[in-house]
């Protein structure tokens, strides 16, 4: 058993994409992103609180790193029409690409957990090879808004319950499936390659929901601008899709 999934690394190209878009129209690829540096999140579905939260930091960090010449967009592992639904409630400035399948996730090296049977011998090896025993024993409080720190998925039931989410047939369907998704991010450079790449909880279960923070995703955003030129890079929103109604 095992996914010995091997996360891209700085200094490798970005692989080939092309995934549908929930607030623009048509698809988004890595060939009409060609010449433009951009930050790329993947992440769980919609029923991942922390996850949401992410999407909103990156959406108040568009402007400034657009002025830093880095487009940002973010892979939710929910189906398109799903994501609409809920976008058009909840906007974000971000570019929001849609991958129920979890492909590009798995392109780009983002690893999901496994949990091995109750009598499996082999050797645990995060994130790879878990045992619930060990998930079960984590706990949880990434953004500081729990009393106390939870487990991951109790934390998970607290926040959305505050936030009054309720998930849908499609929402559970995706956790039935993708429920042990990490999360990863990728800044790329204007060549189509990664410059700095971030996988969630890669000590272990204790650092569940814990994503890189405004300050460093600016540092590295400006130390890639610096590198490729990208404060000076035109915009090329003609090659990209266009919002609706735009």
């Amino acid at each position: 058993m095992g996914n010995q999934i091997r996360s891209l690394q700085p200094g490798e190209p970005a692989p080939d994409f092309a995934l549908p878009a929930a607030n623009l129209e048509g698809t988004v690829s890595l060939a009409s992103l060609r010449g433009r540096p951009f930050l790329i999140g993947f992440f769980r579905g919609l029923h991942c609180p922390f996850c949401r939260r992410q999407l909103g930091q990156l959406s108040s960090l568009q402007p400034a790193l657009r002025a830093a010449g880095v487009e940002t967009m973010a892979v939710i592992n929910t189906p398109v029409e799903r994501a609409r639904l809920y976008f058009r409630y909840k906007p974000t400035a971000v570019m929001l690409l849609c991958d129920p399948d979890c492909r590009t996730h798995r392109d780009f090296g983002v690893p999901r957990v496994d949990f091995l049977s109750s009598d499996s011998s082999e050797r645990t090896e995060w994130p790879s090879r878990a045992t619930m025993a060990q998930f079960d024993a984590a706990r949880v409080n990434p953004t500081g808004e729990l009393d106390k720190p939870l487990q991951p998925m109790e934390a998970n039931c607290v926040l959305n319950a505050k936030d009054g989410f309720e998930l849908n047939e499609a929402d559970k369907a995706i956790f039935a499936k993708h429920g042990t998704q990490l999360v990863g991010h990728f800044l790329v450079n204007a060549a189509g390659i990664i410059g700095w790449a971030q996988i969630e909880a890669r000590d272990g279960p204790n650092d569940i929901g814990i994503f890189p923070t405004a300050i460093e995703i600016l540092a590295v955003a400006d130390s890639l601008g610096d590198r490729t030129g990208a404060n000076h890079a035109p915009a090329l929103q003609h090659d990209l899709p266009k919002r609706p109604g735009s």
